[in-house]
């Protein structure tokens, strides 16, 4: 049998650095009444010159180094973004382009914060069937410039970033299943129209969040024959700590073994599970043979899981 294994990660954070301080500045807000509802503190903010491109390539870039590859060795590019500076071509066929990885397959793939998670399912087919052997999978996202940054029930949450990670065909288990939803009649609890800003309301978003993450977690465990207790670390999607907190004390899962950025990152949407985890591994915390369990909710609305050997 193959597997898809992740073989390297990478991530890129804008220099630029927004404090709740600095919010408080300019809306009715406070670093205090933000950390208490969200978890977050800071986030990162993209300059002028950057955009989902650039970012994605920064990551991409780090990760082929971890991997020791170059963009010739790649076979396929996969992009998970909502905030693309442009409708086509597609983010990954400009990353593509940039990186100099000739010939490959390349398309992006729109979930919203469950991007990654739809993205890696995917990256598994190919590779489980034996189509393509290396694939690079990107999550990266341009939040701010989707903000209405006078709308305090907004503004706060989100910040700017990429992830990305690279899969490879392998004879040991890896990404060991997926599993992904949608209900569409939800549309407008969480959008995000042409050339307008993010809307949400939420309320329903952080109680749909919390209901169906611990359904789509369960599931995953159910269906890997696993117990709460075989997992390692807990890579969520970096929403919102409450909505973290809540999903992991459902599964019966410790908080200590759960892999937090939302306090520096924010809300990075497709972004924040693959900068999670880039974190984790870089710092130590994330070691090969670990089970690892994704789980991700966004706009569609969209949620999916992941259980995956590192």
């Amino acid at each position: 049998m193959i597997y898809a294994k992740i073989k390297a990660t990478g991530s890129y954070l804008p220099e630029k650095v927004v404090a709740n301080t600095d919010l408080a500045r300019t809306i009715d807000t406070s670093d205090e009444w933000i950390v208490q509802r969200t978890g977050i503190q800071r986030r990162h903010v993209v300059a002028e010159n950057e955009n989902v491109v650039t970012m994605a390539v920064a990551a991409a870039s780090k990760a082929l180094e971890q991997a020791s590859l170059t963009p010739h060795d790649l076979d396929m590019i996969i992009v998970a973004t909502c905030t693309a500076s442009q409708v086509f071509p597609a983010t990954a066929c400009s990353v593509q382009a940039q990186l100099g990885a000739q010939n490959c397959a390349a398309f992006d793939v729109q979930a919203a914060c469950s991007g990654f998670i739809y993205g890696l399912s995917i990256a598994q087919q190919f590779i489980a069937g034996g189509q393509y052997k290396r694939i690079l999978l990107i999550g990266s996202e341009a939040m701010s410039r989707v903000l209405d940054w006078q709308d305090r029930s907004s503004c706060i949450l989100f910040g700017d970033g990429a992830g990305a990670v690279i899969l490879e065909a392998a004879n040991e288990p890896g990404v060991m299943s997926t599993h992904l939803s949608a209900d569409g009649s939800y549309k407008d609890v969480l959008f995000l129209d042409n050339a307008d800003v993010v809307k949400m309301q939420g309320n329903a978003v952080f109680k749909l969040a919390v209901k169906w993450l611990s359904q789509v977690a369960k599931q995953a465990l159910e269906h890997n024959h696993m117990q709460p207790s075989d997992i390692d670390w807990v890579v969520p999607h970096q929403a919102n700590i409450r909505i973290i907190n809540s999903t992991v004390k459902s599964l019966g899962i410790s908080e200590d073994k759960v892999i937090v950025t939302v306090d520096e990152h924010a809300n990075t949407s497709a972004a924040s599970i693959p900068l999670a985890l880039d974190v984790g591994i870089r710092d130590g915390r994330i070691k090969p043979g670990q089970n690892l369990l994704f789980e991700a909710f966004g706009g569609g609305l969209t949620w999916g899981s992941a259980m995956v050997r590192l």
